[in-house]
């Protein structure tokens, strides 16, 4: 047994029971023991006083990549493990796009068994749709499945195939998981740094219409309507997707999608000055299209937040924004983007981005945490969302430091980070025994 802990006197948000009220939580054998106000000590409890800070579940990140095997340079599956805590989450999907690439038992067990060496924020793979991401033909779903991968996508790479999308979704199926597709139409895109518009032009760089998104989302959401199968629309960022979206819901497609904070938050006039740190596919879009991305959030057309961690090298960033890699680090800034901009910005409620950080990713892909109902694995985080802090890439616990928020001024934070009622983070001077 391990040593009880309680939770003292914070403000308990559950959105999936609808409880936002000060009261306490007992954390008992890695499960939630009882949540209420004043809750008696047990004999031997670790107690921490957490008034004025926000107990709430564990935050649930759908779509990371941690470089491992194959570019552990860039991140493994301990150090990314290590910033998702810090960041608050409990849980992360590791996408299949490694080096050897995860398509097999072997390789989906492999990251599993190094999950369980880090011993901090639980890892789950993503098994890739394709044998190698070759686009060619199916790999072996079930034996993935039955090593511990929780949903497949060839992420990095579309799946072209409308008939190899089509067999995906009909074979998940039969598993219970999601077929997470990147959508974009690869010969739109080809040779694209950045999305295609006036900054484009202006910048003399090749763009990414949003076309080359909206068009494989029309595709997706047909082929799961057909299907009857589950298809998670990875990291949307135009207005045309997000109406797609709302349509298709309306016709009862079995559709869930994502956002991620930098596409709620930037404009492609990030890129100006050449800024590879502002690189990202897909790639930043308009005013227009945050809007609407943020109004999808907000009424439940997109789904869930997640930040799309994707570490790089310094000396591969500091490229020719032309050769620079796309994508950036996000697992350690992304609550506080999120609830800088959509909770204090107004667009969302606290518990509302709770909910889509926590409870409905991790519902959607049917993992465990997301609730502190008594009884469910204790995966809890406590954040500060009062006060300010300021984003120094130098401080991250991931390998990588990629980020366009570098020493942009956030409020909200992780402060304790419990995974299976053990504590995994601890900002220091904060959560106070």
């Amino acid at each position: 047994m391990t040593q009880p802990l309680l939770l003292r006197g914070g403000r308990v948000i559950d959105p999936g029971h609808g409880m936002d009220r000060v009261a306490d939580v007992l954390v008992a054998d890695g499960k939630v023991a009882a949540v209420g106000p004043g809750l008696p000590t047990p004999e031997g409890a670790d107690v921490r006083d957490v008034r004025g800070l926000v107990v709430a579940p564990g935050l649930v990140d759908v779509h990371v990549h941690l470089r491992e095997p194959g570019n552990e340079d860039e991140e493994t599956v301990a150090s990314g493990a290590r910033a998702a805590v810090a960041g608050g989450f409990t849980a992360v999907c590791a996408m299949p796009n490694t080096d050897p690439v995860t398509d097999n038992q072997a390789a989906v067990g492999f990251i599993v068994r190094q999950s369980v060496r880090a011993g901090l924020a639980r890892v789950y793979p993503i098994g890739a749709v394709s044998v190698g991401q070759m686009g060619e033909r199916l790999a072996e779903f079930g034996e993935m499945v039955g090593a511990g991968a929780v949903a497949v996508s060839d992420d990095g790479r579309p799946v072209v195939s409308g008939h190899l999308m089509r067999t995906a979704l009909e074979y998940a199926r039969t598993f219970g998981i999601p077929v997470a597709d990147h959508c974009e139409e690869p010969t739109l895109a080809a040779g694209g740094a950045m999305h295609e518009g006036l900054v484009s032009t202006r910048l003399g760089l090749k763009g990414i219409p949003s076309a080359a998104e909206e068009i494989m989302v029309a595709r997706d959401l047909l082929l799961a309507e057909h299907t009857g199968g589950h298809v998670h629309l990875c990291h949307m960022s135009t207005r045309g997707s997000v109406e797609l979206i709302r349509h298709a819901k309306a016709r009862g497609v079995r559709a869930s999608a994502e956002v991620t904070p930098h596409h709620l938050t930037l404009t492609d006039a990030a890129c100006e000055g050449y800024d590879t740190h502002a690189k990202m596919n897909p790639p930043l879009r308009e005013a227009a299209d945050v809007a609407a991305l943020r109004e999808a959030l907000k009424d439940g057309t997109i789904d869930c937040i997640a930040s799309d961690h994707a570490p790089h090298a310094y000396d591969e960033k500091e490229a020719a924004f032309d050769d620079a890699p796309f994508g950036i680090v996000g697992l350690e800034t992304a609550f506080g983007v999120a609830h800088t901009e959509l909770v204090l910005g107004g667009v969302l409620t606290l518990p509302e981005l709770v909910a889509r950080m926590s409870a409905i990713p991790a519902a959607l892909f049917h993992l465990p945490g997301g609730s502190l109902a008594p009884g469910v694995v204790a995966d809890i985080c406590v954040l500060d969302v009062v006060t300010p802090w300021v984003v120094r890439s130098a401080d991250f616990h991931s390998k990588s430091r990629n980020t366009p928020f570098a020493n942009r001024d956030l409020v909200g934070r992780a402060v304790l980070t419990l995974v299976a009622g053990r504590v995994a983070h601890e900002r220091e001077g904060v959560a106070g025994r």
